[in-house]
């Protein structure tokens, strides 16, 4: 499968439901229509793809989990939380609209997210059901990843308070776009979403690792927000506490890892090997 199909298909749905008219909705489009890489929506498409899934029955979940992250984004933004002022190459949402416009917007693509899964029709309300305690479950770990992240700035702590914060921020809405894609599918069994669970788990983790390293190696302009970030902020990361040589071993080491897993489930996981390759690529 070509990615930017996915990428097309879920930018071209996002427009669709951001189509209200207004200063708020200006702000909420600004935030939520830029060139994100659309990670979790893809791997909510390839997931469902995977098992032979109409595409039409994640396109809901997919809109859904990349508002709640670009809710989240504008979020993190801001003077009270990591206080930076660009996000993918452009002026960060307060920065452009200001600090309430901004918390506003937050706030509206959050529930827009809701309302999207919903309103789906094509989608049973039992599958909605559970569609909904997965998103509602994500995006509380993330918002209690993030009171973590912000409580042991400039404070000594373990890898293993690193990883719990990592898997929350970060890892939790990644494998809530993996099981939002196993969820609508029916062809996926309960063995398969223990699978993909773990597979989830996994990249969730290596993903933020590799962010870690990549907030060392990389120039503002590759990034989409400034280089050595963490490290002004004086943030206890990955490469503060292994170094960088150690900390790409274990990005890699769960890439691979995740790979692995997949040969585990009950269909051909060509194309989800392919995407965690593109991830550990960075071309998504």
């Amino acid at each position: 499968m070509d990615f930017n199909v996915y990428i097309t298909r879920v930018n071209a749905k996002l427009d669709q439901y951001l189509s209200a008219q207004g200063s708020l909705a200006k702000a909420m489009r600004y935030s939520a229509l830029t060139n994100g890489k659309r990670f979790r929506p893809i791997l909510a498409y390839s997931v469902a793809n995977t098992f032979g899934t109409n595409l039409n029955l994640i396109d809901s979940s997919s809109c859904a989990i990349e508002f709640i992250h670009a809710y989240s984004l504008i979020h993190d933004d801001l003077p009270a939380m990591d206080d930076d002022d660009v996000r993918h190459n452009q002026p960060a949402c307060h920065k452009r609209f200001g600090e309430a416009q901004a918390i506003l917007a937050g706030d509206g693509l959050q529930a827009l997210a809701f309302e999207v899964l919903v309103n789906d029709d094509l989608i049973s309300a039992g599958i909605k059901i559970e569609l909904l305690k997965s998103l509602t479950h994500a995006s509380f770990e993330m918002a209690e990843g993030q009171a973590i992240d912000l409580s042991i700035i400039a404070k000594q702590v373990g890898i293993a308070t690193l990883e719990i914060m990592h898997r929350k921020k970060t890892g939790a809405l990644l494998s809530c776009a993996v099981n939002l894609g196993a969820i609508v599918s029916k062809a996926c069994n309960n063995k398969d979403r223990v699978t993909l669970n773990t597979f989830s788990e996994d990249i969730g983790l290596a993903y933020q690792i590799q962010d870690d390293v990549l907030d060392i190696e990389t120039p503002d302009a590759l990034l989409g927000k400034s280089q050595f970030s963490d490290e002004y902020k004086n943030k206890p990361t990955y490469p503060s506490l292994l170094g960088l040589d150690k900390s790409k071993l274990a990005y890699k080491n769960l890439y691979e890892k995740a790979s692995d897993e997949l040969d585990l489930l009950s269909v051909d996981v060509a194309e989800l090997q392919q995407l965690t390759a593109n991830l550990q690529a960075r071309l998504f």
